[in-house]
């Protein structure tokens, strides 16, 4: 008896499972309980990141807080407010996922791109989401009413009905559900902006700032429909790509759209928000983009789409940087205060060094006949190209009309 006993304890001990023999001991089997109910917890939590989209609400984050930093205010002492937008942003957004997924569950369960949505597997219930939904929305639009001011707390709320409401009710009935889409990702970085301005809505910064996020995800979103043009018709959205065949208006609407996106930096420049070099950067920026696009256009494949698509991912935070480091804002006179000091430092340096990679700079402008003449920069006399034109058109009118007489 004694023997058998040992035996069954050595066994289990060994294998760690029960057996025929007997009960394993205690030791072995805290073990493997231990790493299922671990696995369990994370799994829940990969599901409720899943859930409010953490990738999606992680670029709204981004632009958010580029929107705030680009105001160029006292930072340090605007931490909370910006602590509040940004987190309050960002907790609207997982309300606004965690909606759009319970409204569509039934759609994402017949798409292959969403079929391991936590609604679909079961891993989270439709009460447990609806709760998620209602506490991150509620949680937000606290934090925005009560951190930062009444015209970002109204564009958060707004954000979270576009999104969960109109754009989720156009998505299996109009095409136009991408453009709506559109605005709900242009909104975010006005909202930092408006926080860290007290509310100011209109001004060309946050335009800017605007305007760039919707033009550049029409590219980015109508390349990633093509490539899941199939799936999106199998789950029963209207999509621009699954109305047609050829992919022609799809390839015609990206082209347009990466056009004006190009346009912006120049926009900029000429309205005086950013410096002349910002311009210049984003025709070697924009050159790339509007290339792949171009080709998509002429060969509509999935291969040219996913070059469209991956364009875009690294495109936007490139033109994020690029348009903080060339923002007039840093040249500004202001209270002192050390991180936005630490960031205008940066700023400069950043700025000083690309000088000295300049053309311009190191050729042209050290010419003996031309020192210090910052009108040989093409950038600068691209700035004065109105007047210019104008000038030129009035003189030639002016012959004309002399010309005429004689």
């Amino acid at each position: 008896m004694s023997g058998r006993g040992t035996r069954r304890s050595s066994h289990s001990y060994e294998s760690g499972k029960a057996t025929g023999y007997g009960r394993p001991i205690a030791t072995t089997q805290e073990f493997p309980l231990d790493k299922k109910k671990s696995k369990k917890n994370k799994s829940k939590i990969d599901a409720y990141l899943q859930l409010g989209k953490a990738k999606l609400s992680g670029l709204v984050v981004t632009t958010t807080l580029a929107g705030f930093i680009a105001a160029g205010g006292p930072l340090y002492e605007q931490a909370q407010i910006a602590g509040c937008c940004v987190v309050g942003t960002a907790l609207c957004s997982f309300s606004a996922a965690a909606l759009n997924q319970i409204y569509e569950r039934d759609r994402d369960s017949m798409m292959k791109r969403t079929q391991e949505r936590p609604l679909v597997t079961g891993t989270l219930t439709v009460n447990e989401a609806k709760l998620a939904a209602t506490l991150w929305g509620v949680g937000g639009m606290a934090l925005l009413t009560v951190g930062t001011d009444p015209v970002t707390a109204l564009l958060g709320l707004s954000n979270i009905g576009l999104y969960a409401g109109l754009y989720t009710f156009l998505k299996p009935r109009s095409v136009y559900n991408t453009w709506v889409g559109a605005v709900v990702g242009a909104i975010p970085p006005v909202m930092g902006w408006t926080a860290a301005t007290s509310g100011s809505l209109i001004d060309l910064d946050a335009i800017i700032l605007g305007s760039t996020l919707y033009y550049w995800q029409l590219p980015h979103f109508f390349a990633l429909s093509y490539m899941y043009r199939i799936d999106y018709e199998r789950g029963g959205f209207c999509m621009l790509s699954s109305q047609e065949v050829d992919g022609e208006l799809t390839s015609s609407v990206i082209m347009r759209n990466a056009t004006y996106l190009s346009a912006i930096p120049f926009i900029s420049t000429f309205a005086g928000v950013t410096s002349s070099m910002f311009a210049l950067e984003g025709i070697v920026l924009n050159s790339y983009a509007l290339w792949v696009a171009h080709k998509f256009r002429q060969e509509r494949t999935n291969a040219n789409a996913r070059k469209v698509f991956l364009t875009s991912l690294w495109y936007l935070p490139s033109w994020l940087v690029l348009f903080l480091l060339h923002s007039k804002v840093w040249d500004e006179d202001h209270d002192r205060d050390f991180l936005r000091d630490a960031i205008s430092n940066f700023v400069h340096s950043v700025r000083d060094k690309g000088r000295k990679l300049c053309i311009h700079e190191r050729v042209i402008d050290k010419a003996p006949n031309n020192v210090g003449n910052e009108s040989t920069c093409p950038v600068s006399l691209s700035q004065k190209a109105p007047s210019i034109i104008q000038s030129a058109a009035s003189s030639a009118l002016k012959c004309e009309a002399n010309e005429k007489v004689m």
